[in-house]
Parts: C-alpha cells; structure tokens; sequence
C-alpha cells in the first residue's frame, strides 16, 4: 500500500481559498473505477514498461462507468438527499466530492473552484463526513475527539459532545472523557460511536457535510438521538446525504434519484411523486410502509 503511487496530488500553487459557502457544481462528470489489473500494473516495479501499458490500457476499456455525463447543481446551505438502487451511484458522487477520485470526464467544482486547483488539505478541511461504520483508534474518548481538531479546548470538546447527544453517556463512565474505547471502538454501541463520530464534525466545523445516513440500522431510541444531533450539524451547511429513511428524504431541499451511473430525477418528494417514474417506484417499494410522523420538526437553530 505504502509502495503504491498516488494518483491524487496538489496542484504545484493550490488556488487562495476564502471562507467557502459550499456551492457544489458535477459539470457533466463520468467517473470509472479502476479494474483490478490497472491497479496491479500502477502499482508493480515497471520492469516492462510495454507490458505495463498494453495490460493498463487494456483494463482501462474493460472497467465500466460508475457514473456517465453527470451534472447536478448544489447550493449554498442545501439539503440534498440521494436515492437510488444498489450500485447506482450515490457513494461514487461523495467520493468525487471529497476527491477520493478525481473524474475520467468532465470535472466538479466547489464556488466556482475547480478540486483539482484546490490543495487536498483545503479540500477535506471544508468537508465532514458520517459514515455508517465511522472509525474510532484505541486511545480515550477525549483523543478520538481531538483527531477532528487538535487545537480544541476542553470546554470546546464537551459542547461538541452535548450537540450530538453523547455528553451524558460520556460523564456516565467511570473514567469519563479518558475513557478508552478500544479497537475500532469495540467497547461502545454503534449508536454511541456514530454520535461521537457527529460530535468530531461539530469540532471540525465544515462548511459541506456528506452523510451516509447513519440511522438506518438503529433501534428507534438511538436514532432519535442521532438523528436529533444530525439536524443540529446540518443546520445551514451545505448537506448530502445518502438516504436510507423516508424522514431524511421529506427534509431535503432537493432529491436526486440515480440509476446506473445517471441522474434520471431531480425535486421535491410531491415533485417526484407526480413525474410518476423512478423515484414513485422506490418510494412505493421501500419508503411507503414507513409513517411521515417520523418525520422530525423543521430545525430551527443549532
């Protein structure tokens, strides 16, 4: 892993960043993930550097698009929900955000700024992620939280804990805050780690969130709570979530549907419901026997 080239590098001068509202433009991307053996030719000595090429060049035309012509516009401090099947998509857009991979075609900006103008350091600083399974190291609660911000004070560090409902939990243990939480925090529930894992986007202070929503497998009470922390980090940044749960979808500014690789829908929940297509499917086969009192209040404040 260590041996392998990095194909993502910064620019030699990383564009002057300002304080970053958070628009997010896909300008017609199509994105294919390297085939096995494009990945083991990049990353073997070239010892026969015909071969190399011949067998990268032929695995670039067997790997197929994740995505194809994409273009999606995102404004300043919306909630954008994506939905879809399987496969469709929807990590692949999020990884391209927080440029994981850059684009085979085309290109994504952020205001107007091109990622690959902007420096990696730039890049993830603006941007929180929650994911599903969130890492945690084998050190105390209170370092696992540093790692979002390694200047943040005590009193910084428990009001980060309190927004994402998880403060309480924390002075409840015998060692509070130097409690340690094992590996890959093995010692805590997976509602305890996705609510710490909220608390160190808190302390990170991102102006774009990307949230592979993080209810979906909880029982009812965790995801109260979770999700009474999620609208709290959300409220006025810019947000994409991968959405599992109908409450998440009716909140959202804006939802995108994707199939293979493609954006077949774009709008709101009674929108889409009215196009009659894709996303009325989806909601009558995975979102209809759920209740809208699920719903959660409009935020109002964070």
């Amino acid at each position: 892993m260590l041996d392998a080239p990095i194909e993502i590098e910064d620019p030699h001068t990383p564009a002057e960043l300002g304080t970053i509202r958070g628009e997010i433009v896909f300008h017609d991307v199509s994105f294919r993930y390297p085939d096995r053996i494009l990945v083991e030719s990049l990353a073997r000595p070239l010892t026969n550097l015909v071969q190399d090429s011949e067998a990268a060049e032929s695995a670039r035309e067997r790997s197929t698009e994740a995505l194809r012509n994409l273009s999606l516009r995102i404004e300043p401090g919306m909630l954008v929900a994506l939905v879809g099947p399987s496969g469709a998509g929807k990590t692949t857009i999020t990884n391209l955000i927080n440029r994981l991979y850059d684009p085979s075609e085309g290109f994504i900006t952020i205001d107007g700024v091109d990622l690959r103008a902007m420096s990696l350091e730039q890049l993830h600083a603006a941007i929180g992620v929650v994911s599903q399974d969130p890492h945690l190291f084998h050190d105390t609660i209170l370092r696992n939280l540093q790692y979002a911000s390694e200047n943040a004070t005590y009193p910084e560090i428990v009001q980060a804990a309190q927004a994402a409902q998880i403060h309480s939990l924390i002075e409840s243990l015998p060692d509070k805050y130097d409690t340690i939480v094992g590996e890959r925090g093995y010692r805590l529930s997976g509602g305890e780690k996705q609510r710490l894992s909220i608390a160190r986007v808190f302390l990170k202070k991102p102006s774009i969130v990307i949230l592979d929503e993080a209810t979906s497998a909880l029982d009812s009470a965790n995801e109260a709570l979770i999700q009474a922390a999620i609208d709290r980090v959300l409220f006025h940044r810019t947000s994409i979530v991968i959405a599992h749960r109908l409450s998440t979808i009716l909140r959202a500014d804006k939802i995108v549907v994707v199939d293979h690789g493609e954006i077949r829908e774009e709008g709101t929940h009674d929108e889409l419901l009215e196009m009659n297509g894709l996303y009325r499917n989806l909601y009558e086969t995975q979102f209809s026997l759920e209740t809208t009192d699920e719903v959660a209040a409009p935020v109002t404040g964070e």
